[in-house]
């Protein structure tokens, strides 16, 4: 796969992972019921390392373990294409990440992406973005500004 057909994936998958779970429910319901799937590697929890470096760039270190669910689904195509979704997530959410999967899949088929970019994907990173957005307007109206005071200069 090409940098240029990778870029739009990580678009897609950023926002399936971050989509609320309710309204990526409902869309599954829709969407991915008229499809059948092959569970390559069905859902399941494991841990992984969580890294962190000192001062934030400096030696790396052991932070500690999250829990990660993953997933592998294949798009069972009447005409033979071959599109293989993956589902990854943090959490033990053993749903939630097939459903990542299986429309990781979907989107990977031409006859497909155009119509789910459009209807699902677009709509729903713009809804992720505006809700961070909002979320940090509120944190930074409510960010306290500590100042030193310098007692030379206070004299």
């Amino acid at each position: 796969m090409t940098r240029a057909q990778l870029a739009p994936r990580q678009d897609w998958l950023w926002a399936l992972v971050h989509a609320p779970r309710e309204r990526l429910q409902s869309a599954a319901d829709r969407m991915l019921s008229p499809h059948r799937f092959e569970g390559l590697r069905e859902p399941e929890t494991g841990l992984v390392m969580v890294r962190g470096r000192v001062g934030g760039t400096g030696d790396p270190f052991n932070l500690g373990e999250a829990t990660v669910t993953r997933c592998v689904q294949r798009l069972i195509d009447p005409q033979g294409m071959h599109c293989v979704g993956v589902g990854y997530r943090l959490g033990r959410d053993l749903e939630r990440v097939r459903w990542i999967a299986q429309f990781d899949a979907l989107l990977q088929h031409p006859a497909h992406q155009t119509d789910l970019l459009r209807s699902f994907i677009g709509p729903l990173r713009d809804e992720i973005i505006a809700t961070r957005s909002a979320h940090a307007r509120e944190v930074e109206a409510s960010r306290v500004q500590f100042q030193t005071l310098d007692p030379q200069v206070a004299s």
